[in-house]
């Protein structure tokens, strides 16, 4: 049996929706696409079809009415593994300081402790040692100054840890700073 255009379309859009999606929001977005008409009775009767259709017992996910809309949830069953992983992923998330010290080395690398130590005015062995235990980092040479420090680089992690392709993909640091005035006070 082939599955209805707008079922596929309906069952992307909650999938992908970070939050409850209405049926109303739904109609709006589709109709946009579509661009005709299509009346509620029609999104609500796909949400009912893709609702039965994950009852099913071969779906470890289901369409579930919450918060004034619909989203994807994983069945009962299905969450202490869930929030198994879950748990090592808030293990794994990185402080400000970790992000801010990652970030320099992202876009100076390769570059040393000295030199992040200046740019951040802080001394940054917690956060570097951080880096290194999750793989984020990786030592890259060493430096030619006073010394012979350690030069940091991003890792092969880094890459996938942050869903891109190739360290080039990070995003222009002009497109990163905001404009401040004088007194420091942001502009609005």
């Amino acid at each position: 049996m082939e599955a209805d255009p707008i079922d596929l379309h309906v069952e992307a859009i909650i999938f992908c929706a970070s939050e409850p999606i209405s049926i109303l929001e739904i109609q709006t977005g589709l109709e946009e696409y579509f661009q005709s008409s299509l009346g509620l009775e029609i999104i609500e009767k796909s949400v009912d079809a893709l609702q039965k259709k994950y009852e099913a017992s071969t779906f470890s996910f289901e369409i579930l009415a919450s918060g004034g809309g619909y989203q994807f949830l994983t069945k009962p069953a299905f969450q202490p593994s869930v929030s198994a992983i879950l748990k090592q992923k808030i293990k794994k998330r990185l402080s400000t300081s970790g992000m801010e010290t990652l970030s320099i080395i992202a876009y100076k690398q390769p570059v040393s402790k000295p030199e992040i130590e200046k740019i951040r005015g802080v001394n940054c062995d917690y956060a570097i040692q951080k880096l290194l235990e999750k793989e984020l980092i990786e030592i890259g040479g060493k430096s030619e100054g006073v010394g012979r420090p350690s030069l940091y680089r991003t890792s092969k992690k880094f890459i996938d840890y942050f869903g891109i392709n190739h360290i080039n993909q990070l995003p222009e640091l002009k497109e990163l700073q905001a404009e401040e005035n004088s007194i420091g006070q942001i502009l609005e």
